[in-house]
């Protein structure tokens, strides 16, 4: 080590220098490691910084306050001056280095997040948002330092593909049933009658003798979009699908059989002005083992664009409230959509039906979510690198009883309006918000912006200041969906600097 001047690398070498390097110029303060950053302590200055090394330069003039020196900061920058003591395990970057596979709105967030650098093909990254083209292709492959983040679990689809989820949700509900019994079972309930083909073709015809005259429908396991999904009352119409349309053009070339489920059609669904819609909600997972997931306060009611009617059953504008479908509608309207925004969805319930009545729904929506998670989470590879945010497709009947569609694991982010952009926008921003890349939080937070912490290895309660002035000790779910979202006000309060706290 030359005169005045130390040198280091991390984060592998850290531990060695920690506590064990100290200059002739700086008595009685060493270097000294916490988690996976340095506190330095005296007469430095910050002379160069790469992106895995740094280099402190001695000088005359005592620092009065601890300089934090993050890892994988780049250039001279100083990310902070604290003189905060308790600062935890900090793994945050004043610099991070992001791919992005997509071109819609979260390429827009991420360019214009604060210290944030996009890199291009092959270069380095520590953070990539990318299809899950790229995961099939590349995870397995690609090796990922302890910092780097990805946007997928590795196999997402016990979860997101719609033959697995439904054999998931089956298993998970004959444990409970065997463990906890029939009562904790039927809290699994909320999935239609479904049956994978060809695999269970017999079984299905079973089923279908047992009930004639119902409504099916069927849809392709790995496809999005409302693609390859048709309604049938009569078997015959799936014996000509099994002998002519269970093929593409290129699955008839290599003899391969496409699976679909078939899934008892919701003939009651609940209905506004007369049309038919459905949710989609936001849940991030940030771990499986321990469960950790969050609930997006937004999201949206998607409306037919026709009348509902069973006369008419194919008829994909009736039936189907996909935008990717609706969009194609003769008289579809662009600038009105087919959207409401899940506050406006609550309140019109809440006036129709009661506060009570609507409370019992939410609670039975946020079942949905906590149950569906959990019946996957023995088979979904844990890992500390990644993280999902899932679309969730959920049905109201006439009864105001919820049933789960499916789960995505890439929700359209491409807005279909300026009001859908904004919804995304701040969604994904509070994604990253909890992603935590730069290191801003303690991991102790209930909400960070829109989310809402709903379960951490278990549930998690809110404390409600009426209730605590009644003395009761009533719990109340920490989730707030379609209720008023303070995000800006929560983020300018979560994220503000500490007492003493600096950002240069």
């Amino acid at each position: 080590m030359s005169s005045g001047i130390l040198h280091g690398k991390f984060p592998r070498e850290a531990a060695s220098l920690a506590g064990k390097v100290e200059d002739t110029t700086l008595p009685g303060k060493p270097l000294v490691m916490v988690g996976s950053y340095f506190i330095a302590q005296g007469c430095f200055s910050v002379y160069s910084m790469g992106v895995d090394t740094f280099t402190l330069c001695v000088t005359s003039k005592v620092t009065k306050a601890n300089l934090i020196i993050p890892c994988r900061q780049q250039g001279t920058r100083v990310l902070m001056v604290t003189r905060r003591e308790e600062m935890g395990v900090w793994e945050g970057r004043s610099c991070v280095r992001f791919k992005c596979s997509l071109t819609n709105t979260i390429l827009d967030v991420l360019r214009q997040r604060p210290g944030w650098v996009e890199v291009k093909e092959d270069g380095d990254w520590d953070f990539n948002w990318c299809d899950v083209g790229w995961l099939r292709e590349n995870f397995d492959h690609t090796y990922m330092e302890e910092h780097v983040r990805i946007c997928h679990f590795r196999n997402h689809y016990e979860l997101t593909r719609k033959n697995l989820m439904v054999k998931n949700l089956k298993r998970f509900r004959k444990t409970l049933e065997r463990e906890a019994g029939r009562l904790e079972a039927a809290k699994c309930d909320f999935f239609p009658r479904t049956f994978e083909l060809p695999s269970e073709y017999h079984l299905f015809v079973e089923e279908f003798k047992r009930s004639p005259g119902n409504i099916w429908i069927m849809k392709p396991v790995a496809r999005s979009q409302g693609k390859g999904i048709f309604l049938f009352r009569k078997l015959k119409d799936i014996m000509e699908w099994k002998k002519d349309g269970i093929r593409s053009e290129e699955q008839k070339e290599e003899a391969q059989v496409e699976s679909h489920v078939a899934q008892r059609y919701i003939e009651n669904p609940y209905l506004i002005n007369g049309r038919k819609f459905d949710l989609r909600v936001y849940v991030l997972v940030t771990s499986y083992l321990p469960l950790k997931a969050w609930l997006y306060r937004d999201g949206f009611a998607r409306f037919s664009n026709t009348r509902f009617s069973l006369s008419s059953i194919d008829d994909h504008y009736v039936h189907l409230t996909n935008v990717a479908v609706q969009k194609t509608s003769p008289d579809y309207d662009p600038e009105k959509g087919c959207k409401w925004q899940m506050q406006q969805l609550r309140r019109y319930l809440t006036a129709k039906h009661g506060r009570e009545a609507v409370e019992a729904l939410f609670k039975d929506i946020d079942n949905i979510f906590i149950r569906s998670l959990q019946s996957v989470q023995k088979v979904i590879i844990n890992d500390k690198h990644c993280f999902e945010l899932y679309g969730y497709d959920i049905l109201l009947d006439q009864d105001l009883k919820p049933w789960l569609i499916e789960v995505n694991a890439s929700p359209s982010l491409t807005a279909s309006s300026q009001e859908d952009y904004e919804l995304k926008y701040r969604l994904l921003e509070d994604t990253l918000h909890v992603v935590d890349m730069e290191g801003c939080l303690t991991g102790k937070e209930k909400q960070v912006g829109g989310f809402d912490l709903m379960w951490n290895d278990g549930p998690v309660y809110r404390q409600d200041v009426g209730l605590e002035a009644l003395g009761s000790t009533y719990q109340i779910a920490n989730t707030h969906l379609g209720c008023v979202n303070n995000r800006k006000k929560q983020l300018q309060q979560l994220l503000k600097p500490l007492p003493g706290q600096k950002r240069i």
